[in-house]
């Protein structure tokens, strides 16, 4: 099957008796029995397929990390109950037999960072940040830190830089280090990390997988080599998905193939609009041709597939004209997250990189007057109109 049919169809109709629902069931229950003692036994064993207690296994959540597994092309997945939570055990599992160094990349996502900083240095985890776009920088990193991990984004958050994942995975590979990667941004309709040789993928399921602004959720998806300490690591842990989450990001994930092909379009000409608007002074656009990872992101992404996210910096804005500006907006919405059906802005000063220093932030290029914009499934012309009356 191709991508578009997997999404539809996969881990979908399981038979559960002598019928077959069209869609995977909510299973609420929190645990489970079988006739014979003997085959509980098996299951809770795992020498037999089967849900026991829902921290381990649950039928709705089981059936969407074998879709999302499927469309990554892993050896497992795991739905976790937000994607910072994904984030945290993909680690952990990464570092349990490795040295406990990260080599990371400089621009990730502000919560990772504050994850990395606040959560794992006290635990005597160290972690060094370096520029992955640059390859001779993250090599000689690599060498200097030794490390076990190597994290990266597939499109960084908020610049939108692309790295080139299978060279990374290369650099990662040499020094023994497991390579884990945030792929939210782009989701595997556009990039599938583990072909290009890292162990681990990341999403943070609230974003485009589900959709619609209506779930919260993470999936992992590792190699061989990961995915069963990635499911012991669960089992301790209980950061699991709930089925109820489990659902609504599976019944996400159909329309997955058509949401990306519409917002990647939109992106497209909401990116070129605001290039030759005079309030604009710079736009951050993966399909910018003078985009600074062109090259990459021909080579590895599909054509006219260059993800939905816009960053743009308002000419001579400060913190408030930046506040006025998103207070005019009519349909796009001002809130954090991103990925849904409807576009939305958020200023990452406040939001998601609201954690670093403010010195920090302007080092990495996060300025005062940068805003990112996730565009949806509407009529661009309508995107367009919004941003138009807001920027006089």
């Amino acid at each position: 099957m191709k991508f578009e049919s997997k999404a539809v169809h996969w881990g979908d109709r399981k038979k559960a008796g002598d019928f077959i629902p069209v869609t995977t069931p909510i299973y609420a229950a929190a645990s489970y029995f079988y006739d014979s003692m003997d085959q509980l036994d098996r299951v809770f064993g795992r020498e037999e397929q089967g849900p026991s207690y829902s921290r381990y296994d649950n039928p709705t959540t089981s059936a969407l990390e074998e879709l999302v597994n499927e469309l990554e092309g892993g050896h497992g997945a795991l739905a976790c109950a937000s994607g910072m939570s994904a984030i945290h055990i993909a680690l952990l599992a990464a570092l349990l037999d490795r040295p406990k160094r990260v080599v990371a990349a400089n621009a990730l996502y502000g919560a990772t960072t504050n994850l990395l900083m606040s959560v794992f240095a006290p635990l005597g985890i160290e972690t060094a940040f370096v520029d992955t776009c640059d390859l001779n920088a993250l090599e000689q990193a690599v060498a200097e830190t030794k490390p076990g991990v190597v994290m990266v984004e597939t499109i960084s958050n908020p610049l939108l830089r692309v790295g080139a994942m299978d060279k990374i995975a290369e650099i990662a590979k040499r020094a023994g280090a497991a390579l884990v990667v945030d792929n939210t941004f782009a989701t595997p309709m556009l990039l599938r990390p583990l072909e290009l040789g890292a162990g681990i993928v990341v999403h943070s399921a609230t974003k485009y997988l589900g959709g619609h602004g209506d779930v919260l959720g993470g999936v992992i998806v590792a190699n061989q080599e990961h995915i069963q300490l990635i499911k012991t690591l669960s089992r301790t842990m209980g950061a699991v998905m709930g089925p109820f989450e489990g659902y609504l990001t599976m019944r996400g994930i159909k329309t997955l193939a058509l949401r990306m092909e519409r917002q990647c379009s939109n992106a497209c000409r909401v990116a070129s609009w605001l290039a030759g608007h005079p309030r604009v002074d710079r736009v951050h656009f993966p399909g910018d041709p003078a985009h600074p990872d062109a090259a990459t992101i021909v080579r590895l992404f599909p054509q006219a597939l260059y993800g939905a996210m816009v960053a743009f910096e308002l000419r001579g804005a400060g913190r408030d004209e930046v506040f006025r500006f998103m207070e005019k907006l009519r349909m796009i919405v001002r809130a954090t997250s991103l990925g849904d059906v409807h576009t939305m802005m958020l200023y990452p000063a406040m939001a998601s990189h609201r954690d670093l220093a403010p010195k920090q932030r302007h080092r990495l290029g996060i300025h005062d007057n940068l805003v990112r914009v996730s565009v949806g499934i509407e009529a661009a012309e309508d995107i367009i109109a919004d941003l138009e009356q807001a920027l006089v």
